[in-house]
């Protein structure tokens, strides 16, 4: 046998796992992003920001609480403005919406 020939031979055995490795490397990732295996960076920053928010929104209702014993007997725009009151944080100047629903969201419960 030639050079040529012992290549073509080992092709021939060789070509069916080359062809299930390039089939697995496209659609691997594709699979596994679709079935959630995967965490995206815009899914990610969203966890972190949603859990940055629900931290200070607990900080938020446990200063309030302390401020008034029962907020949730009082009326929805009371709770908002006590909410609005303690929801800034220090070093931050304006008030985050986000902290301040939830926060009033907390108080009312």
């Amino acid at each position: 046998m030639t050079m040529m020939q012992d290549a073509a031979a080992n092709w021939v055995t060789i070509k069916p796992l080359a062809i299930a490795l390039a089939i697995g490397l496209v659609a691997g990732p594709l699979i596994s992003n679709y079935v959630g295996w995967q965490v995206t960076s815009g899914t990610s920053q969203r966890l972190a920001h949603d859990g940055v928010i629900e931290q200070q929104a607990l900080i938020c209702e446990e200063r309030a609480r302390g401020d008034v014993k029962e907020p949730g007997k009082l009326e929805w725009s009371a709770r908002a403005d006590l909410a609005k009151k303690w929801t800034a944080m220090p070093g931050v100047d304006p008030a985050n919406s986000e902290v301040t629903g939830a926060c009033a969201a907390k108080l009312a419960a």
